[in-house]
């Protein structure tokens, strides 16, 4: 049916051009044939309607946007790349690809096509940067935080957000025994990134660091940090603090059960899904959501950044009109709009500055507490070899969550794939 009706389209147009002068036929028929089109692969909903649609009509270029869920994601992207074709025009670039797909020159250098206001004003644009050039213009200015339902903290007799790792553990028993949920924590525990990073937060609420400054694997001593956070997740599991069906958990599924009221506490989330938690007609506990400073041991909070870019691939054929859609969307005035509209946290200074002082910045004083705190998770940028290292921790975290593996066998194993990840490259 669906190839009919284009044959029946294409009929009617070719028929209509046919009875036009031909002046008139001809210019018609170059019109269609310089119309330009280019695809956008991103995960989650990707942008707004509304967004695509007015990029359409200022630039005339039209745009088919095509989502996936963040695992299919990275493995359309690859799997094109590789195989030396563009997976779409415009790509997501997590922060984590950024060493991988530079070594391998499979994106285009936005140094001297980028809006230049956008090279001033986005402060993590280095993350993006590899063998001094700029592969990606950062859209989503994520990092961690934890977010809490304050209401079920109230109920529970709780004055102030936990901030040291015993008040979030007594605070989550509480919680629990007073029956406002059962399973108070949410945390992804399946075997995606999505749980590698979730143990690398906690890891630093213990004040721990992946790897020493000669590059060795720092989560295997007991003392550690890496070693605790293992140790954390195990005890919460055991506890019902965690519900166990999060090991088969992203970051959308504990989502959508703290939308729905299910839990009281994300571990490890971001600032950006605020704005949905706390929107009626998305959430079902609007006005309860706040975004918390990330728990500690030390006295100082600590976190790491972990934005998203918009690249172009080296092998794309539409590489001016898509440059075009990044500095669009780049501009201050449609990060804020993006904001509004589904809550991605603006990367640009002059876009949080103007929210903040609008007072539409959802917990504003605890996300600028927390961008103070906000380090890299590996000095001098992420490594080609993350992607294998990040799969092995996801897959040990879960092999703990799920009882197959204790915590020596989990840093052990997670130990012997950073070796042999960096080995390999």
């Amino acid at each position: 049916m669906e190839l009919e009706m284009r044959f029946s389209d294409h009929f009617r147009a070719r028929r209509c051009v046919l009875g036009l002068p031909l002046a008139l036929s001809a210019a018609l028929v170059a019109a269609m044939a310089q119309a330009e089109e280019i695809t956008v692969l991103l995960p989650g909903g990707g942008y707004p309607a509304s967004v695509i649609e007015e990029f359409t009509a200022e630039t005339g270029i039209e745009v088919d946007q095509q989502t996936l869920a963040w695992d299919q994601l990275h493995t359309r992207i690859i799997t094109a790349l590789v195989a030396g074709t563009a997976p779409a025009d415009v790509i997501e670039l997590d922060w984590s690809w950024v060493g991988q797909f530079g070594a391998a020159g499979w994106l285009e250098p936005l140094d001297d096509v980028l809006d230049p206001s956008a090279l001033e004003q986005v402060s993590v644009l280095p993350i993006f940067q590899a063998g001094g050039k700029t592969l990606g213009a950062p859209y989503n200015n994520d990092f961690k935080m934890m977010v809490v339902n304050t209401a079920h903290l109230e109920k529970a007799g709780i004055t102030a957000p936990p901030t040291t790792v015993d008040e979030l553990l007594a605070a989550g028993r509480a919680v629990k025994e007073a029956g406002i949920t059962e399973h108070p924590f949410g945390l992804p525990l399946s075997v995606g990134e999505a749980t590698s990073t979730a143990w690398y937060l906690i890891t630093m609420m213990y004040g721990g660091d992946l790897f020493d400054a000669d590059g060795n694997p720092a989560f295997t001593d007991p003392e550690s940090g890496g070693y605790k956070a293992l140790e954390f997740i195990r005890t919460a599991v055991e506890e019902g603090l965690i519900d166990p069906a999060s090991t088969a958990y992203g970051n959308p599924e504990v989502r959508e059960a703290f939308k729905a009221g299910d839990i009281s506490f994300i571990l490890s989330d971001g600032p950006g899904p605020l704005s949905t938690y706390n929107d009626p007609e998305k959430s079902a506990i609007a006005g309860q959501s706040a975004a918390s400073v990330v728990p500690n041991v030390s006295g100082e909070t600590r976190t790491y950044g972990l934005p998203e870019a918009l690249a172009v691939p080296s092998a794309s054929g539409s590489k001016d009109a898509a440059v075009k859609f990044i500095n669009f969307v780049m501009s201050k005035e449609m990060q804020e709009n993006v904001y509004t509209l589904d809550g991605t946290l603006p990367t640009r200074k002059d876009a949080l500055a103007d929210l903040n002082a609008a007072g539409t910045l959802e917990s504003g004083d605890a996300i600028v507490a927390q961008v103070g705190a906000v380090g890299p998770l590996f000095d001098g940028g992420t490594p080609p070899w993350y992607p294998p290292f990040s799969n092995a921790a996801a897959a040990a975290v879960n092999a703990v969550a799920i009882g197959q593996m204790s915590v020596d066998e989990a840093v052990a194993s997670i130990a012997r794939a950073a070796e042999d990840a960096r080995a390999e490259y």
